[in-house]
């Protein structure tokens, strides 16, 4: 006789496929689904340096669209969120917060800001998200390495190691100062320039800091002055830069000034006109005058001028350059889009030169900034010329 098999009591079955769909729940990526990837970003829109935070949001949607109309990445387009965080590492936590825990991101990037990213990185660690090529060159973006970093360029700290001492050798410094935000930011470039300094047997002889979001800067170029600075390094990042080397002007104080790349701007220029020609600021790609670019350079711009209705500078490059970065590993990483597979395609790729004069950059498990090269160029006539090759932090 055949054994009677009893029906699976309803509740059973119910509880098996409740268990089925939370099995396949948890082997799904977040942000990753059969159309579509799921990208954030955090940019100041609406504080003091909304000017670059709309930058590279336009650099970014521009990037995107380009890939979603030729067909995305193995059948999946690119959906990016961008949430405004005033240049305030608090709103950058409730931003990374909605981005991460509601919007269900798989990466955010290009996120700008020395102290908004590392307020917002802890949130996004614990769901497994990536801070993927942030706008900033502060040293932990990639150290301590970690398995969701990949930043793109030089440090603030490696960029003035190598720009100060050859400032200070070349024009025969003995006095140099430093101004610089007093925050996680401003201390990268002054930390970086103390080490400079120090592998030359030379230290500050003034140092003085700013609040972020100060515009007065009186007092600080007045004790500058009183030193009897001959460089000052500048952390700062646009009106920062502006107001110390106006006020420097105003008071007959002509030192050299250097900045990092966040003072590598097209604003310092408009903003500043004349008054800030000599400022010296390193930097990796550069920003694209499009009356000296490429014919790649002059179709990009063309695109990039008709959906936005201005011209784009260097921020707008690593906008763009962030998603193109993301773009080509998604596509090695294959149609298995996981975290796992993307970390193998980042670490496996190497990228090379972009059109905007970037080096080329290299991952791997305990490598986390794609380049350790750096450059520099003056003001010169209201515009940036490049005054240094590439060179490589020792």
């Amino acid at each position: 006789m055949k054994p009677v098999l009893s029906p699976i009591p309803a509740f059973t079955a119910a509880a098996l496929l409740a268990l089925a769909g939370t099995a396949a729940q948890a082997q799904a990526t977040q942000g990753v689904t059969k159309n579509e990837i799921v990208l954030g970003s955090i940019q100041d829109l609406s504080g003091p340096i909304a000017g670059f935070g709309k930058q590279v949001r336009q650099g970014m949607l521009l990037r995107v669209e380009e890939l979603n109309e030729q067909g995305g990445i193995n059948g999946r387009k690119i959906k990016l969120l961008v949430e405004d965080s005033a240049y305030d590492p608090k709103k950058a936590v409730l931003a990374a917060q909605k981005l991460v825990n509601q919007d269900k991101i798989f990466a955010m990037v290009a996120h700008i800001g020395t102290p908004t990213n590392n307020a917002a990185m802890p949130v996004q660690f614990e769901k497994n998200v990536f801070n993927f090529m942030p706008v900033t060159a502060a040293r932990e973006m990639s150290d301590p390495p970690h398995k969701l970093k990949f930043a793109l360029g030089s440090s603030y700290y490696d960029q003035m190691r190598v720009a100060v001492p050859k400032l200070v050798k070349d024009n025969k410094v003995t006095k140099a100062c430093t101004i610089y935000q007093d925050d996680e930011f401003g201390l990268e470039v002054f930390r970086g320039a103390e080490a400079g300094l120090k592998a030359i047997n030379m230290d500050f002889t003034e140092k003085t800091t700013y609040k972020r979001g100060a515009t007065d800067f009186s007092s600080q170029v007045a004790r500058m002055k009183a030193a009897g600075c001959e460089l000052v390094v500048l952390g700062t990042i646009i009106r920062e830069t502006i107001g110390t080397i106006g006020e420097s002007r105003k008071t007959g104080f002509s030192p050299i000034f250097v900045g990092s790349s966040a003072a590598y701007t097209d604003l310092i220029h408009k903003l500043g006109k004349k008054a800030m020609d000599g400022l010296y600021a390193t930097h990796t790609a550069q920003h694209p005058y499009l009356d000296e670019a490429s014919p790649k350079i002059s179709f990009w711009a063309k695109k990039y001028q008709t959906k936005f209705g201005d011209d784009p500078t260097v921020f707008s490059v690593y906008g763009y350059n962030a998603i193109d970065t993301f773009i080509i590993a998604a596509q090695k990483a294959g149609a298995n889009l996981t975290v796992d597979s993307f970390i193998k395609a980042m670490e496996t790729t190497k990228f090379p030169p972009d059109m905007f004069g970037s080096p080329e950059a290299s991952f791997a498990p305990n490598k986390r900034a794609g380049s350790d090269m750096t450059r520099m160029s003056q003001l010169q006539n209201e515009r940036w010329k490049v005054v240094t090759d590439y060179v490589k932090a020792q």
